[in-house]
C-alpha cells in the first residue's frame, strides 16, 4: 500500500504572525511547513479533536509547552 501524498494548504496571515511562526520553527529547527503541521496536531490533540488517519506515533512529542487554547 502506498502512502498518500501530502497536500498543499495556502493561508494568508499578517506579517507578525508569520514572523512568530518562523521564529518558533527556527527555535525547533523545523521548516515553516513542518512547524505548522506540528502546531495543528498539538492543538487537535490538546482539544480532543480526532486525527483520523494520523497514527498516534506520528509527532509523538506534540504536547508543546502549555495549552494552545
Amino acid at each position: 500500500m502506498t502512502a498518500a501524498k501530502s497536500q498543499v494548504v495556502s493561508v494568508r496571515v499578517e506579517p507578525p504572525i508569520k514572523a512568530a511562526l518562523q521564529a518558533a520553527a527556527d527555535r525547533e529547527m523545523r521548516s515553516l511547513a513542518n512547524m505548522f503541521e506540528v502546531m495543528v496536531v498539538a492543538y487537535c490533540r490538546a482539544q480532543g479533536h480526532p486525527l483520523e488517519g494520523v497514527p498516534t506515533e506520528t509527532l509523538p512529542n506534540t504536547n508543546l509547552r502549555g495549552s494552545m487554547a
